[in-house]
């Protein structure tokens, strides 16, 4: 998931020591990540309520951390976004006006299917924080450092969610495959 390219909007204000048009750039990279990580705690808690199958239980409860963790790197960034002297946007409307992706696809389906295409949806978040850790290396250590504590986590979550598509071999089961439909299908044995 690239970010989508937004006009800067420097604020009147920001931290001491950043120059407003830089705090204006910094505000447009974490509204995009603050609308990713709102979408993936949405499409999460999604998951929660839509798996089904023989280890539903084992899934469903490996979720809701994942959830509130993820709500809480929602709340670091929107509250980030504030402190350099910007307004975070958290309105469904906005997120979906903003947003470069589709919404989550998979319906009710089997824990498989719907990990198969949350290792998906993890990936794209994962290149976008990463993307975003570059940018924010040169104009504002701070966020930086936030980013990369975020992307350690969400690193975490997905190789929770890989550990059940991983073959005895080492293999994934979606291997080199980019949407979750198709993942979904691959992803059931």
């Amino acid at each position: 998931m690239p970010p989508r390219t937004r006009k800067n909007s420097a604020p009147g204000y920001t931290v001491p020591g950043m120059k407003p048009d830089a705090a204006g750039e910094v505000i447009a990279l974490l509204q995009d990540r603050l609308n990713a990580l709102n979408d993936l705690a949405l499409t999460l808690k999604h998951v929660h309520w839509n798996v089904v199958g023989p280890h539903f239980i084992a899934v469903h409860q490996m979720l809701d951390p994942q959830v509130d963790a993820v709500r809480l790197m929602v709340d670091d960034l929107a509250e980030r976004i504030a402190t350099l002297g910007g307004s975070p946007v958290g309105t469904p409307g906005a997120l979906v006006a903003q947003r470069s992706w589709d919404d989550y696809s998979i319906g009710r389906a089997d824990t498989n299917a719907h990990l198969a295409a949350l290792d998906i949806v993890y990936s794209g978040i994962l290149e976008a924080h990463r993307e975003a850790i570059e940018k924010a290396e040169q104009a504002d250590p701070v966020t930086e450092d936030m980013l990369v504590a975020q992307t350690g986590r969400l690193e975490q979550f997905h190789w929770f969610v890989r550990a059940h598509l991983e073959t005895e071999s080492g293999t994934l089961l979606t291997e080199g495959v980019r949407d979750e439909k198709t993942a979904a299908r691959k992803g059931k044995r």
